[in-house]
C-alpha cells in the first residue's frame, strides 16, 4: 500500500476534492483491472475516453480517481484529483509508485523508423557480453538477463513500462535500453522515465496514418531529445538529415555518428559480403557478423553508445564482433541446390530499399532476385505503392502478397499497392493474396543461385486476419517448403 499523496508527488493538480492521506492498492488506467482500493486515472486515447468509466472503476472498488473533468456526480467515499492532461499524469504517477525506477538504472532510449530493435538488441547482447545484469524492451520481447516476457506494443504503457523497469532493478540490472515510439512520446508513456541517453537511427515515410504529416512525425521523435536531462546524451546519425534536427533545443550533451559525414564517431565500410561487414571504427578494423550497409548504422550506434557509457573501446569492439544477428533482421537460409532465401522484417520504403540494396550489392553474377512483399492493413496506407515500386525496381520479379490484413480487405490492399507498378514492370509482377501460397510460388519461380526476399513480418510469429492472430512464422514455411519442392 502506498499513500496517494506519494503518488502524486510532481504531478500538476488543478484541484482535489477529498483526502489525499488514502493507502492505495495498486493504479490503473482500465477500469476492468479495478479492486479495492484502487487509483483510476481515467485517459483519453484515440478511441475511448477513460472519463465514461469512473462510475465503474467506483463500483468495482477504486478509492480514488485521476481525470481531466470531475464528474458530476460523486461518491463521498472517493478523493477526485483533476489535473490538466491525464495521460502525462499517469506516466508521472506510474513512476512514482514504482519508486521511478528508470533514476536507479542507466537507461538508454533508442528511437528512428527502422533500425531500432536491432540496435537495443545488440545494446543487450553487447552488455551482457561485458558482464552487466541488463534489462531489454523492444518490440520483438522484453527480457531482465535470461528472463524473456511478451511483448506487444514497441513500448509499452506506463505503468506496464515502469513495472518492467521496477523488476530489472530488483533483479540487479544495472543498465537497460529501450524502443521509443513515436506514439509512445505522443502519448506519453514516457512522461518522466529518466534517460540517460537517446540514440536516433534515421527517419522515413512511416505512420502517417497516425501522424498525419512527415512533419509531425518529426516533431514526435525530436519532442523524445526535447526533455532529456543536461547529464544525459544525444547520440543521432548524421548521415540522415533529420539527425540534427533532434539536437535542436535539447540541454542533453550532443554527439554524432556517421559513414558519410565527419562526425564525433565515424566508419568506414570495406568489405560486405553474406556473412558479415568488416568495418574501420577509430581506424581499427572489425569484422561482425551483421550484413548490409544498414547494419554499418546500427553497429556504429551501438558502438558509440557503449562508449559514451564509459566501456573500454577494445573490448566493445571484440565483444561486437561475437554478436550475431537480430531474429527477423535479414536472416537467410540456402537451400542444398544454392538457392538463398532472405527472411526480414523491412516494412518501410526505405527498409525495402536498404534491404534490396545490400542484395543488389552481395549478388555475384546473373542471379533472379524474387521478392515478396506486402503492406499491413489499418496502418498508413500512402506507403503502399512506393512500396511497390521499389521491389520491382530491385526484383527481377515481384510478388505482391498479404502481410498482417487486419481488418482491411487484402484484396483492397494489393489494388493499392499495384497503383505504384508502371506498365512495364507489371508484366514482372504477380498477385497471391495467400501469404504461404505466395512463399510457395516464389520458390517455385526460383533457380539455383536466386535470392528470395520475404519482406514485411520478420521476427512475427503470427499473421493478423480480422482481429485475429494466427500461427504464421516466414522462416519456418520458407524452411518447409524449400524441403517440400527439393529446390
Amino acid at each position: 500500500m502506498k499513500l496517494l499523496s506519494d503518488i502524486l508527488y510532481k504531478v500538476r493538480l488543478e484541484e482535489v476534492i477529498g483526502s489525499t492521506h488514502i493507502a492505495i492498492s495498486n493504479i490503473t488506467f482500465d477500469s476492468r483491472k479495478v479492486r479495492k482500493d484502487s487509483l483510476f486515472i481515467a485517459t483519453k486515447g484515440t478511441s475511448v475516453d477513460g472519463h465514461q468509466f469512473i462510475d465503474k472503476a467506483v463500483e468495482a472498488g477504486a478509492i480514488a480517481i485521476v481525470c481531466e473533468e470531475i464528474p458530476s456526480s460523486k461518491n463521498e467515499a472517493v478523493t477526485y484529483v483533476k489535473v490538466t492532461d491525464a495521460s502525462y499524469s499517469l506516466g508521472i504517477i506510474a513512476c512514482n509508485y514504482y519508486e521511478n525506477p528508470s533514476e536507479k538504472l542507466k537507461l538508454v532510449g533508442v528511437t528512428g523508423t527502422n533500425g531500432k530493435t536491432t540496435t537495443v538488441t545488440l545494446l543487450f547482447n553487447l552488455f551482457k557480453a561485458l558482464g552487466y545484469s541488463v534489462g531489454l524492451l523492444s518490440t520483438v520481447q522484453n527480457k531482465i538477463n535470461t528472463t524473456v516476457i511478451p511483448s506487444t506494443h514497441t513500448t509499452p504503457d506506463a505503468i506496464s513500462l515502469n513495472e518492467l523497469l521496477h523488476t530489472m532493478v530488483e533483479q540487479g540490472c544495472e543498465y537497460a535500453f529501450m524502443e521509443v515510439s513515436s506514439h509512445a512520446v505522443v502519448q506519453n508513456r514516457i512522461a518522466g522515465i529518466h534517460f540517460v541517453g537517446a540514440v536516433f537511427t534515421n527517419i522515413t515515410h512511416d505512420h502517417l496514418d497516425y501522424h498525419k504529416t512527415f512533419d509531425e512525425y518529426i516533431k514526435a521523435k525530436k519532442r523524445f531529445f526535447d526533455v532529456l536531462s543536461n547529464d544525459a546524451f544525444s547520440l543521432v546519425n548524421k548521415d540522415d538529415r533529420n539527425g540534427i534536427v533532434m539536437l535542436q533545443n535539447t540541454k542533453s550533451i550532443r554527439y554524432t555518428y556517421a559513414l558519410q559525414s565527419v562526425a564525433d564517431f565515424k566508419c568506414r565500410l570495406i568489405e560486405n559480403h553474406l556473412t558479415g561487414l568488416l568495418l574501420s571504427i577509430d581506424n581499427q578494423e572489425v569484422w561482425v557478423k551483421l550484413i548490409g550497409t544498414f547494419n554499418a548504422y546500427n553497429v556504429m550506434a551501438v558502438y558509440a553508445t557503449a562508449v559514451l557509457l564509459k566501456q573500454n573501446k577494445t573490448n566493445v569492439l571484440t565483444a561486437l564482433s561475437n554478436l550475431n544477428s537480430v531474429e527477423g533482421r535479414f536472416q537467410y537460409v540456402k537451400s542444398p541446390k544454392g538457392v538463398i532465401g532472405i527472411v526480414d522484417y523491412a516494412h518501410t520504403p526505405d527498409a525495402l530499399k536498404n534491404v534490396l540494396e545490400t542484395i543488389k550489392d552481395l549478388r555475384g553474377g546473373n542471379e533472379n532476385v524474387i521478392t515478396l512483399v506486402g503492406c499491413g492493413g489499418d496502418r498508413d496506407a500512402g506507403k503502399r505503392p512506393i512500396m511497390a515500386a521499389i521491389a520491382c525496381e530491385y526484383s527481377n520479379k515481384v510478388i505482391l502478397t498479404s502481410d498482417n490484413p487486419r481488418t482491411e480487405d487484402p484484396e483492397e490492399i494489393l489494388n493499392q499497392m499495384q497503383k505504384g507498378i508502371n506498365p512495364v514492370d507489371a508484366k514482372k509482377t504477380l498477385r497471391i493474396a495467400d501469404r504461404k501460397e505466395a512463399i510457395k510460388a516464389a520458390c517455385q519461380f526460383s533457380n539455383p543461385g536466386d535470392i528470395i526476399l520475404i519482406a514485411g513480418k520478420g521476427h512475427e510469429k503470427y499473421q493478423e486476419i480480422n482481429g485475429v492472430k494466427h500461427d504464421f512464422d516466414d522462416l519456418e514455411i520458407l524452411k518447409e517448403t524449400i524441403k517440400a519442392l527439393d529446390i
